[in-house]
């Protein structure tokens, strides 16, 4: 490692010749980017070559998280923090007259995920590697990511996401460990001396190339591996371009690369949801048959070792998308090892875990079985017999009870069921909040608790508190350090200590004035992104995160209309200045989440140019939510929004990010949300709506008439005519789809339901926000009881109860 300031500087400006053949000052900041990121780089690939060999030589129980999505962020800062060198690199670079902060800046952020699900799995590979435990990523190399966001007269536009258009400083190509994905054909059984030995024929072959990504620990050796699959050829029709079809030479190339070139295609059309199942195949199968051929090398290759891998290797899939790992190590096992199906299944249900992270219907997967026995013969094949194996046990249990059979199978209604599958095929099932989990145990998978009791567990999501807080707010950290010592940053619930500082009016005016620096910084982004000016000196009222009905940006916006409306009949009415802010990405096949998109953006244009209002609220969406984005915002919020219906969100993230740096929660008893109440008091949070059991038992029982709620509340009744009256300057048709959803559909996540409560809550926000030292004390109680949502609490309770394995220290090199 690099010892001293002087000699960083000259090995900077030796590899910015190296590279580039430029001196320092005829370097671009994109080329002092790349040589400071390939120092580091080098500086890490060191821990990276110890790290694997300890792993080979002691040959401890390893984990691999199997994720669609894996929300990285920009890498440079949190690789420099992890690595205790971002003080000595950013004085050396500031004697060199460079600012690392905008080397950092010059990164895209990694094309691989969209929201909270991806972030979860980059938090638990950081907390995976700086708890020194053998742990590993396996995803997809989205060429294009989901899509740029561009918001163009108030819609979501999506454009190629082009982020390794620069190249990707941090990744490795091994195209030494290539390995070849079989789609289609068809498949033979033929038996050979009593046992069956098959031939997949006809196939079409997707070679899979690995990208290695290093996964620092912080403080540590402990330097963990995401390895990321893209399907490539090297296939080119001659022959047609020779005759002039140049469309034709590379329509097979493309074809084949289509696998891995972009996160969640639409799938709203049948090719779109083909590709969708194809990108679970594709990288479920890389990647079992990458870890089988490294366990092999480890721990030998006959039958009787492969049939103890879930003694040294845990599979860990992350929601339904990697379920075909169940019957991909079925395959791997059974038709390359040659086990029996009795051994590969016991061994195949002891290595896998799964996390459910949602009760929603459309997240739940399944897919018609045609297009998986006509894309994946052999996969169906296999999922047929573990299907007719679990059903029959349920015969055994419930005798003639077809409809709690029919209910339960994995391939039911010309369906396969992913959950199911998962479900059946794992030893642990664990939901992500108290909440989600018994939710899960006693509606949406009551009928699978009852079969398999001791597999279902909880596990409350947790995030990073390094890259949420020390990072990302480090003025803040900084005064938490000198107030309580630094031994929070390794034992996050430390920081409860400092809880006894809530009312020290001292503390409370730094802690302030770094929120008012950050707030401030976020101002003059959007001043320069959007040419709006807004009061630093108002509340930041914030809500980023994916647009979907259940999440209720609705709410939010008719609250805006009718607080809007309020102000238009009394411009005197005695309110606090207040920004809102959204983000966040639709799907985009989503019709109704893009027109709240619209809706929110058309809010803006009412409101930010009516001098009526006299700049009382504004309203403000900022395009391309990302990491780096949220980084930004999030340490400037003073109003965490967290108002999903309740029940529909599993846990929520964001909510665990807003706390830790200060912001005050208003939202429903949902999710991780009711976790943060317990800790922090009712007293430090802002709570309201309807309950998780009572909206459950209006799905259930019924009883919701949202005309009743319509016809009875003056001031919500205005603002949902607003939305097709002409009132709002679109076209009388444009927000149709939203108000049907409210009034038509009967209001099916509880939008008017809760307005009233909702209403009332931002009142008491309002109120709360003037007694400066009451909400400063309100915002050090919430950073205070954060640390229990540190993602290192949350992988250490995966380690010892789900995986079971062990921290490995890694010693120096």
């Amino acid at each position: 490692m690099l010892k001293s300031k002087q000699e960083f500087k000259e090995a900077f400006i030796n590899k910015l010749q190296t590279l580039f053949g430029q001196s320092l000052d005829e370097s671009s900041i994109a080329d002092k980017y790349v040589a400071l990121s390939t120092m580091i780089k080098e500086e890490i690939s060191k821990l990276w070559y110890q790290s694997n060999r300890q792993y080979r030589v002691s040959k401890e129980k390893q984990v691999y998280y199997f994720s669609m999505e894996f929300l990285l962020g920009r890498l440079l800062g949190s690789n420099l923090y992890n690595l205790g060198l971002t003080e000595f690199c950013s004085e050396g670079l500031k004697e060199l007259g460079i600012d690392l902060n905008e080397l950092e800046a010059v990164e895209h952020d990694a094309g691989l995920g969209n929201g909270g699900l991806g972030r979860l799995a980059a938090c638990f590979l950081d907390s995976i590697a700086s708890l020194q435990l053998p742990g590993h990523g396996c995803g997809i190399r989205y060429r294009h990511g989901m899509f740029e966001q561009k918001i163009v007269d108030g819609y979501q536009i999506e454009l190629p996401d082009n982020w390794l258009r620069d190249g990707y400083v941090w990744e490795v190509r091994k195209a030494d460990r290539a390995v070849t994905v079989k789609f289609g054909g068809h498949v033979r059984l033929e038996d050979q001396g009593g046992r069956y030995v098959v031939f997949h024929e006809n196939y079409e072959p997707v070679v899979a190339i690995p990208y290695d990504v290093p996964i620092v620990g912080a403080n540590c050796n402990t330097v963990n591996t995401l390895r990321l699959w893209s399907a490539e050829t090297n296939h080119f029709d001659f022959p047609s371009f020779s005759k002039g079809d140049f469309l034709k030479a590379v329509e097979k190339k493309y074809s084949l690369e289509a696998t891995s070139q972009i996160l969640y295609p639409d799938d709203n059309y049948p090719e779109g949801k083909t590709l969708r199942l194809k990108q679970q195949y594709f990288f479920v199968s890389a990647g079992l048959q990458s870890i089988i051929r490294r366990y092999k090398r480890t721990h030998g290759a006959t039958p009787d070792d492969l049939a103890k891998i879930h003694k040294k290797i845990a599979i860990h899939i992350n929601d339904t998308h990697p379920a075909l790992a169940v019957p991909e190590l079925m395959r791997i096992l059974m038709d390359e090892e040659g086990l029996s199906w009795e051994d590969a299944w016991n061994t195949t249900r002891q290595t896998i875990s799964y996390t459910n992270h949602t009760i929603l219907p459309e997240a739940l997967e399944k897919w018609p079985i045609e297009m998986v026995e006509r894309l994946l013969p052999r996969m169906y094949m296999i999922i047929r017999e573990i299907n007719e194996r679990f059903c029959a046990v349920l015969w055994e249990k419930y005798p003639g009870d077809w409809d709690k059979i029919r209910a339960m199978a994995i391939i039911a209604d010309g369906y396969v069921h992913m959950a199911h599958l998962a479900v059946v095929g794992s030893h642990s099932i664990n939901g992500v909040a108290e909440v989600h989990s018994n939710i899960l145990k006693k509606e949406v998978m009551s009928n699978f608790y009852q079969v398999y009791p001791y597999r279902f567990n909880n596990k409350t999501n947790g995030v990073t508190h390094r890259r949420w807080l020390a990072k990302a707010n480090s003025a803040l950290a900084g005064i938490i350090t000198e107030a309580i010592g630094s031994s929070w940053l390794a034992h996050p619930y430390e920081l409860a200590s400092l809880h006894r500082y809530a009312h020290d009016a001292e503390l409370q005016d730094r802690i302030k004035a770094v929120k008012q620096a950050n707030k401030n910084r976020l101002a003059q982004f959007i001043q320069e992104k959007m040419g709006i000016v807004v009061d630093p000196h108002s509340i930041f009222d914030v809500q980023v995160k994916r647009i979907h009905a259940y999440k209720r940006q609705t709410l939010n916006a008719l609250h805006i209309l009718d607080l809007y409306n309020r102000l238009k009949a009394s411009p005197g009415l005695d309110i606090e200045p207040r920004t809102f802010i959204f983000a966040g990405k639709s799907a985009t096949g989503y019709y109704l989440a893009k027109h709240i998109i619209k809706f929110i953006n058309t809010l803006a244009q009412v409101i930010n140019n009516d001098p009526d209002v006299g700049g009382k609220i504004k309203v403000v969406f900022l395009e391309n939510y990302s990491v780096s984005l949220a980084e930004l915002i999030i340490p400037a919020a003073d109003v965490s929004e967290q108002i999903s219906t309740a029940s529909r969100e599993a846990s929520g993230t964001g909510n665990m990010k807003f706390m830790m740096n200060g912001a005050i929660t208003i939202g429903t008893l949902d999710g991780a949300n009711i976790e943060i109440c317990d800790e922090v008091g009712n007293d430090n949070i802002v709570i309201f709506g309807l309950t998780a059991e009572e909206v459950l038992n209006y799905y259930k029982y019924g009883g919701y008439n949202v005309l009743d709620v319509y016809h009875n509340n003056p001031h919500l009744r205005l603002v949902v005519d607003q939305l097709t009256n002409g009132f709002l300057p679109v076209s009388p048709d444009e927000f149709n789809c939203i108000h049907h959803s409210l009034i038509r559909a009967n209001d099916e996540f509880f939008v008017l339901k809760d307005f009233a409560a909702y209403a009332e809550a931002q009142e008491k926000i309002n109120s709360l926000y003037r007694d400066s030292a009451h909400w400063q004390a309100m915002a050090i109680n919430n950073i205070a009881f954060s640390g229990r949502f540190s993602s290192d609490r949350t992988v250490s309770e995966y380690a010892i109860g789900i995986w079971r394995i062990k921290p490995v220290v890694i010693r120096e090199v």
